[in-house]
């Protein structure tokens, strides 16, 4: 068990309302908690899908692999994200026998939402049209660090919609 995971096991109630600080120039990002930060990616690699989480104490490895996304920790897999079909907008998070999907709330709005079966259970959007800042909200229940892979998946979702409007 990660030291992360210690120290929130299953955080109880409610939902998380994080903060997220994308850098200007690259993909990334910081994750505040109020006035807290709580963690930190680093875009290891610009053409491949790979990057370093911070989390407190603890560094994980998001990466895709064909056409999965793991985060990785020294032990092992932690999660694996797979695009249930050809459609980029969706992709179906697995971790300790729960399934998760991640998916854009409509193709002209950069907006995720985060189901649980069939249930909304958390958000991910930009706070204005203008802003480097996006408010996440996500339940209590899923450990800190697979709710920074879940932005991080966000943020490479957008990434790749950057890339292929721009070019």
């Amino acid at each position: 068990m990660s030291s992360a995971q210690a120290r929130f096991p299953e955080r109880r109630g409610g939902a998380d309302v994080l903060t997220v600080i994308s850098n200007a120039w690259s993909y990334t990002f910081s994750v505040t908690d109020g006035t807290d930060s709580v963690a930190q990616a680093v875009d290891v690699s610009w053409w491949g899908d790979k990057g370093e989480l911070r989390i407190q104490d603890d560094t994980y490895t998001a990466r895709r692999d064909k056409s999965s996304y793991l985060l990785e920790s020294a032990t092992g897999v932690l999660a694996r994200a797979e695009q249930p079909r050809k459609w980029l907008g969706e992709l179906v998070i697995e971790h300790s026998d729960r399934r998760y999907t991640l998916r854009a709330k409509s193709a002209l709005r950069r907006q995720f939402l985060l189901l649980e079966g069939s249930r909304q259970i958390g958000s991910i959007s930009p706070e204005g049209m203008f802003t480097r800042k996006v408010a996440v909200e996500l339940p209590k229940a899923i450990p800190l660090f697979l709710q920074v892979f879940i932005i991080w998946l966000a943020m490479t979702l957008w990434k790749h919609d950057d890339c292929s409007a721009g070019g």
